[in-house]
This record gives structure tokens, sequence and C-alpha cells, in this order.
């Protein structure tokens, strides 16, 4: 019977979504998840081309959004993680 019990207890454990990204990754944005995206038409109507080509630094991660830093001079950003692939 304690064994039922534990099952239901492990069972009922809100599983941790696997994250593909970590601190430090590089990564760049894929274009066809980009356009027409809430962050695309907060943007400039025509996106730069250095965040489709890459690569980007995760900073830091926060629920489903990732701040990333280019190498070059502009502002960091915020994207959502689906929005995101690794740089190669």
């Amino acid at each position: 019977m304690e064994d039922s019990l534990s099952l239901n207890n492990e069972a009922s454990l809100p599983i941790k979504p696997s994250q593909r990204f970590r601190k430090g990754a590089l990564v760049r944005v894929n274009r066809d998840l980009y356009q027409d995206s809430l962050e695309s038409k907060a943007s400039d109507q025509v996106p730069p081309s250095y965040i489709f080509e890459g690569p980007g630094e995760v900073l830091i991660i926060k629920g489903e959004y990732a701040q990333i830093r280019w190498r070059m001079p502009v502002p960091d950003v915020w994207l959502r993680l689906d929005q995101l692939e690794a740089w190669s």
C-alpha cells in the first residue's frame, strides 16, 4: 500500500520542462518562427540580418524567454526560446 501512495505522489509532481539552451549558448533566430510573431511586430519592419546569421549569446533565461547579446554594438534583446536555434 505504501508503494502505491509513493507512486501517486511522484505522478502528481510537476514535470520540469527541459531547456534547450543554457547561459552562454550561442544561438541565432529562426526566421520562419520569428516572422509574424509579437516580437517581430514590436520591432523594426525589416529585422537586421545579424539576428538570423548569429551568433548571439544567451545571457539569462526567464520562463520561456531568453536575453540575447549580439557580438556588435547593439542593445540586448529578449526573445522567446522557441524562436531560437543553436548556432553552428
